[in-house]
This record gives C-alpha cells, structure tokens and sequence, in this order.
C-alpha cells in the first residue's frame, strides 16, 4: 500500500498542503494515491539530516558501503512485480523493459559495490621521502579521492529505475561516500516511493546512519533551493537543456560554487557511408529506425540525425528507410509534457519550408498520447543556414541531412553542438576517407561507435556517458560506469603524516591490499 510519504531520513513525512498524482498516459487516466508535496520545514529537516550523516557516513569502511549497496538491490528485488507493474503504469513502458531496467539498476548498485571492495578506485599516490636529496629534502607525500559531501539528485522520466530514485546517480554517490537526497519525479511517484523504501530499508539493516538517503516531492521554487543550498556539494540532473542549465546556474551563483553534472540535449549523428549503403541498405534501414523509435524515442541517446552524401545508394537506403518508419508500431510517450513537446517540436518541424518529408506514421492514437513516428530529409546548405534543425526533438524523430559531397559532410559535423554519442557505418573501401571524420566527432561527442546504433548503453568500467555541451554540463564526467563515482569526490594530499593518522588507503602497510602508484609505479606492497 502507497502511503504518499516523503521520506526524510528514516521517517516518512506527509506535512505538506499540495499533492500530486501519477497519470498513465498509456490508459489516459490518473492512477490510484496522492503523494504530498514537502513542506519547508520537511525540505529543512532532510538536508540537516544528511549534513548530520556525512561525517559519519563517509567514514564507514568501503566494506561497509558496499555492503549497503548490495543490500539495497536485494531489497529492490525483493519488491517484485509491485514495482514492475506500478512502474509501467507509471511511465507507459512495456513490463519486459522495466523488468530490464530492473535488473540494470540492481546491476550498477552491484558494480558500485565491487569496485569499493577493490579499492583502486581512490586513486591512492604515493612519493616517500628523500629527506637527503639536494638541494632541498623531498617530503612525504601522500593523495586520494575523499567524498565531496551531500548530493542532490533529480530523478529522470524517461529512466524510471536505471536513471531515478536508486539509479547510477544515486548509486555511484553512495559508493562515494556521499548522503543522497533525491529529488523525486512526479511523473512516476509511486515508482520512488516502493525504491525509497527498499534504500530506507537497507541502510537500517546494514546500520548506515539516518540522514544517508532522503526522498522529497519539490516544487520548482524548492527544487532550485535544493542546489542552493548549502548542505548540498554536488548536483547530478539528466533531464531537459531548460531545467538542466537553471539548476546549473543556480549552483554556480551560490556564494559557495558547486558542480552540477547535468545530461541534457543531444541529437547523436549517424554518419552513413556510401559503400555501407551499397552493401547493408536492408540492414540498416531495419536497424536505425528501430533505433529511432525504440520505447517511442525517448531516449538521451536516440539518432535524432543521419548524415549522408546524396548517391543513387543514398536514394535507395532513403526508400528503405522511410518504409521502416512507416511501418513502426507506435508507443505512448512518458507523460503529458513530453507528448507535447514531442508533437510541437514535429509540428514545427514540418512548418519548415527546406524539409522534406520522408515517412509520417499513420498508426499513432492522439488519445494514448502515443509518439508519431516520422523521418525528414534536408539539404545540407539549408541545415547549415537554420541552427533550429540541429535542436533536439525528444521522441520518435529523426532528420536526414543529405551532403553534395565528402566535404560538405565535414562541414555538417563542424556544426554540430556537444553530443553524448556519434555513430559511423561504413566498409572497409570506405576507411581512407573516414580519418577527418573521425578526427571531427571525436571532438563532438563522449561516445563514438562502429557499426552498430546508440541507443543501448553499457554499464561497464569504461563506458562513458558524457559530452561536450549541452550534452552535459562537464564534458569530464560520465553518469554511467565505474567511472561515474569521481564526479562526487574531490583529491586531498597529506604531506608528512605520521603513519596512524592517515587514511588506511594511504598507509604504509597498505592494511587494504589495494593497488597504489608508490615512486610512479602501480603496486600493492607495502610503502
């Protein structure tokens, strides 16, 4: 039973005047519960609680942390189908995706976990002293990574589990060390509430302090002095460029700075070369639009863009292509904000003289607010003379940009703003051609695949999922992967310590056993 709580430490609270309710776009009607808005003195008292946590929470053993991580996804398991099918109510997405997700949020809480109980994540250095060198004595100095303090997370829509309430946000800054409080999604609210619970729950059988994680529905006003205030150190947001840059500004006009790592706007280019068109047009037609219309476009990694120079190979890939389009089964979008946003970017879209075209699909029901699956082709002289048609359209969309020739391609990518990730298909007679492309969308996007589509992104050591802006807000970081932990920490250095006062990471007898870069090399002996 959903009681509609916000939880601030290990209480649930209900204090406020206004509520919300989840609507399913999928059944176009509102779902069973209210869930109350928190009042100030509730936002209040979850950030005194988590500033009350860090000091104690971050100087728990990784053992004990990654304890708490591993707990929380059995506790998330132990839901089952509660969670799934409040989930897929919520966000119109198939049980069979959720399920998946399900697992993937499990996954990362377990990887985040591992990686604690490895260790080498601290980055631990160490030069030992020359007491005797000329002309000064060298000192003993010794660094690693150290929590950067609370973090606030906004939860995603489009990622009810893997991007939310216990998603890689949450996760890696737990493992970090770092007090969590998420600022729930109103779109799945009884999604947060059963997850919420399942972390409450773990962090009590695993003795974390109370403050370690809180859950709070906010206003606007609220969610901008979320990242104001300051008990908050970091900030991880993915979501809209709109919302992403007021949270980013905010947090770096507070009298004390903080980063916020914000995954914002991407349209994620798919460079299509000729002979790949000659020798896999089927394939890649079938492929790419169900890349583009895979759970109704909505996701941050969707080719919103295909680039390709005009042959008569072209011309027979477009044919295939906007059959597929034609053809796909549409979905219903994740809420009522995103339908429209989705149907007056397409609107517009449509309104532009230079566009063409290439599939609109028929099949999409306004009622189940469903995504309208459609493909539009353009001459590159005009993409290049409107930057508007270089902007993201969040849903089942995408705009085929076609190029005289190689270097009006070349220019196209030149154009393009920050991207998570950029794709090439292309044959081996390609290849001579393809080291200036290269060299270009390397420097637009975080991610740069072969052969294969965007959409999908592994949970791995070296998965980066991050960009140059707007993609992101610090091209450096990434929100997915082990690496994902270093946006919530920050390096200290302890120069001359006496033994038993620093870090076990640090110490001489390497009490960790983990490996450590003594004298400029990696080992794990003692030093």
């Amino acid at each position: 039973m959903l009681t509609g709580n916000n939880f601030i430490g290990f209480k649930q609270s209900a204090k406020g005047e206004r509520s919300i309710q989840a609507f399913a776009a999928s059944r176009n009607e509102y779902l069973p519960g209210k869930f109350a808005v928190a009042a100030p003195e509730e936002f209040e008292e979850a950030l005194e609680y988590a500033s009350g946590a860090f000091p104690i929470y971050s100087g728990l053993s990784y053992l004990r942390r990654a304890e708490f991580l591993d707990v929380i996804a059995q506790e998330i398991m132990a839901l089952g189908d509660d969670l799934i099918e409040r989930c897929a109510a919520e966000s119109g997405l198939p049980v069979t995706r959720i399920a998946g997700e399900r697992a993937r949020t499990c996954n990362q809480l377990q990887l985040f976990a591992q990686l604690l109980r490895d260790g080498w994540w601290v980055n631990a250095r160490i030069d030992k002293a020359q007491p005797a060198r000329q002309s000064a004595p060298k000192p003993d100095i010794r660094s690693m990574f150290i929590p950067i303090g609370p973090v606030a997370v906004f939860g995603a829509s489009n990622f009810p589990l893997a991007f939310s309430t216990a998603g890689g946000d949450t996760a890696s800054a737990l493992a970090a060390g770092c007090p969590v409080i998420v600022k729930a999604h109103p779109s799945h609210p009884g999604a947060n509430e059963l997850v919420a619970s399942a972390i409450i729950k773990a962090a009590q059988q695993t003795g974390m302090p109370e403050g370690v994680f809180s859950s709070l529905f906010l206003s606007h006003e609220y969610a901008v002095k979320l990242v104001q205030h300051p008990n908050i150190k970091a900030v991880g947001f993915t979501g809209s460029r709109n919302v992403g840059m007021r949270l980013f500004n905010a947090a770096v006009n507070r009298p004390e700075p903080i980063p916020v790592y914000a995954e914002m706007s991407a349209i994620n280019p798919v460079i299509l070369m000729e002979n790949a068109l000659v020798q896999q047009k089927e394939k890649i037609a079938r492929d790419l639009s169900a890349s583009v219309t895979l759970g109704a476009g909505q996701f941050c990694t969707n080719p919103g863009l295909v680039i390709l120079v005009e042959s008569e190979a072209s011309k027979n890939f477009l044919f295939e292509f906007a059959g597929n389009i034609s053809a796909a089964v549409p979905a219903s979008m994740l809420n009522q904000s995103v339908y429209k946003a989705y149907t007056e970017g397409v609107a517009a879209l449509q309104r532009a003289p230079e566009l063409t075209t290439l599939s609109n699909n028929i099949l999409a029901s306004e009622v189940l607010q469903q995504g309208r699956p459609v493909a539009h082709l353009v001459k590159a002289a005009d993409f290049l003379r409107n930057k508007k048609l270089s902007e993201e359209v969040f849903g089942p969309a995408t705009l085929v940009v076609s190029c005289a020739d190689d270097a009006e391609l070349l220019r196209v990518i030149a154009s393009l703003e920050g991207q998570l990730t950029a794709t090439i298909h292309a044959e081996e007679d390609d290849e001579k051609k393809l080291a200036p492309i290269l060299n270009s969308i390397v420097q637009k996007a975080g991610r740069v695949i072969y052969g294969g589509y965007p959409t999908g992104v592994e949970v791995c050591h070296a998965m980066q999922h991050g960009g140059p802006f707007p993609s992101t807000t610090d091209a450096r970081s990434t929100s997915v992967g082990s690496a994902a932990i270093y946006r919530f920490v920050r390096p200290v250095a302890y120069q001359d310590f006496p033994d038993a006062l620093l870090p076990e990471a640090l110490q001489k007898s390497n009490p960790l056993n983990i490996l450590r870069l003594a004298d400029g090399l990696w080992t794990k002996d003692p030093g």
